[in-house]
């Protein structure tokens, strides 16, 4: 039985994992280190899902403004998040975690590319959660991306000008297949979306966390989704 708590709580929650630079650098550790903790800490995460009532779990991993970074600290997160699939493939799979990539994969390295679709294909049956990893993404860049999708499908004569709409556009987005965010999580205690599903998150809830991204557990989340079930969610209406 769900906890009474998660009866009101979102389906589809969207985080913004901020933090782990400072987490490491609080630590008299290099950047990396922080960025290591913070992936040990998406398991954790996910894991509680299923518990707390969350279907879908999208999580900002490398946005495409990170590039600005240090070639170090890039070259280590790149270096990350391909041992990051070799390691956890096989628990995501038997978990019956369902593993989705976003972002635009022409400057990410072909070996990690590989890796993506590999898991996308292996846990391509399963259904419990719905993991989506934002990976070399910014929403300016899929809205831009889609637009230009769009703009081709007219140019071929396979859609009209006059059919295109809101709904059209969103079925070139990377997330189409996906149900909106209801709730964006960002943790660290700043308070800005950093170009994170613009779109999609157009009546999104937002809360924002003073903690760390490597410290926030499974049962701060929960707390986090019992504040959001206490909301009043009105889409723009007024209720009677």
């Amino acid at each position: 039985m769900s906890d009474p708590q998660t009866q009101n709580g979102p389906r589809h929650v969207a985080i913004i994992m901020d933090g782990n630079g400072r987490w490491a650098q609080m630590r008299g550790r290099p950047r990396l280190f922080g960025h290591h903790a913070g992936a040990r800490r998406v398991r954790e995460i996910v894991e509680a899902c299923p518990d707390l009532g969350v279907k879908y779990l999208t999580i900002f991993a490398f946005s495409t403004e990170n590039w600005k970074r240090t070639q170090t600290e890039v070259a280590g997160l790149m270096s990350l998040f391909r041992r990051y699939i070799q390691r956890e493939s096989r628990d995501l799979f038997q978990r019956g975690v369902r593993v989705r990539f976003i972002g635009d994969r022409i400057r990410l390295d072909d070996k990690l590319v590989t890796l993506m679709d590999e898991l996308e294909l292996l846990t391509a049956g399963n259904d419990r959660v719905h993991l989506t990893i934002a990976l070399n993404y910014g929403g300016r860049d899929e809205v831009t991306r889609a637009a230009k999708r769009l703009a081709l499908e007219i140019e071929k004569g396979r859609l009209s000008h006059k059919d295109v709409d809101a709904e059209t556009l969103s079925r070139f987005l990377d997330t189409h297949v996906l149900p909106d965010p209801d709730l964006v999580i960002r943790t660290s205690g700043e308070a800005r979306i950093s170009n994170f599903l613009l779109w999609q998150s157009a009546y999104a809830e937002y809360i924002f966390v003073d903690t760390l991204w490597p410290d926030f557990t499974a049962a701060e989340f929960a707390r986090v989704l019992a504040e959001y079930g206490v909301r009043d969610r009105r889409f723009g209406a007024v209720k009677a």
